[in-house]
């Protein structure tokens, strides 16, 4: 029955660690995306495309 408090609180240990490198990894800018803003001005006439036949299709069925 110790066994499973020592590997609880080293699971907690571990997750609370991961919480933390994961938090640090946000708040250093890892996850932003830095890419897709350039490109999203390459394609965005053909979503406005997409959006006006949609709405056009959904008018005409009106």
């Amino acid at each position: 029955m110790s066994v499973i408090y020592i590997l609880l609180a080293i699971s907690i240990i571990v997750a609370v660690g991961f919480f933390i490198a994961f938090i640090i990894a946000v708040k250093k800018g890892q996850y932003d995306d830095s890419y897709t803003p350039s490109v999203r001005m390459l394609f965005e006439d053909e979503l406005v495309k997409e959006n006006s036949n949609k709405t056009t299709i959904l008018t005409k069925k009106e």
